[in-house]
């Protein structure tokens, strides 16, 4: 349980996430704001459960290599942050415009569950544990129980972290909310580019050791 938590908490890093939650266009009610938190707390959990138990062998029978999902993850971040960054034509209008929580919800997986919150990243640190674990324990009952108590107390954070992000834009204002939206936008794509240049950098190693 230690491990799971030690290994997945710095890499999801939801008191790091909350700003991208904050970015969220303003038309969000607080109440499809709660129910977003929640869906994406458990989307999370989900995810990470799924990866760390078969993760592996899904991988393996796409034939999808781990690069191959950062290159993919990371554009998806990109393109994420870039459609933040871009004012739209209703903010541009001025047309007010509320997200009731059932809408919100269809848009709780992509892209604010994946990969905004288990990006690449958690995914192969994830797959890494499941392997090892699989290997080393054949999946105990006590394994299982273990690794799912830590990730359950991360699915917790999340929905902390993110029910709790409101406080922080009442704080903060509309001005403090325009420049944490801007500032994590850019930073948003910051994080995407270098992501993609992770798996893309693995990719063209892997060709450079092939052609030797």
């Amino acid at each position: 349980m230690l491990l799971v938590l030690v290994t997945l908490f710095p890499i999801v890093d939801p008191l790091g996430g909350s700003p991208f939650f904050l970015a969220l266009p303003r038309e969000y009610s607080p109440e499809a704001r709660k129910a977003l938190s929640w869906r994406i707390a458990v989307n999370s959990f989900s995810l990470l459960v799924a990866t760390y138990f078969i993760g592996t062998y899904v991988l393996a029978f796409f034939g999808i290599s781990l690069p191959v999902v950062q290159v993919g993850g990371g554009l998806i971040v990109i393109a994420t942050g870039w459609s933040l960054l871009k004012p739209r034509d209703d903010e541009k209008q001025g047309v007010e415009k509320t997200v009731q929580p059932q809408d919100a919800i269809r848009r709780a997986f992509y892209p604010l569950t994946l990969p905004l919150t288990v990006g690449p990243g958690s995914i192969s640190a994830a797959l890494t544990l499941g392997a090892n674990a699989a290997l080393h324990h054949a999946y105990h009952p006590l394994t299982i129980l273990a690794a799912l108590i830590g990730l359950a107390l991360i699915a917790v954070s999340i929905l902390l972290c993110y029910g709790f992000a409101d406080r922080l834009a009442r704080i903060l204002g509309p001005t403090g909310m325009t420049v944490i939206t801007q500032l994590s936008s850019f930073l948003l794509v910051c994080i995407g580019v270098q992501i993609t240049w992770n798996g893309a950098k693995a990719l063209i190693e892997s060709v450079t050791l092939h052609i030797r």
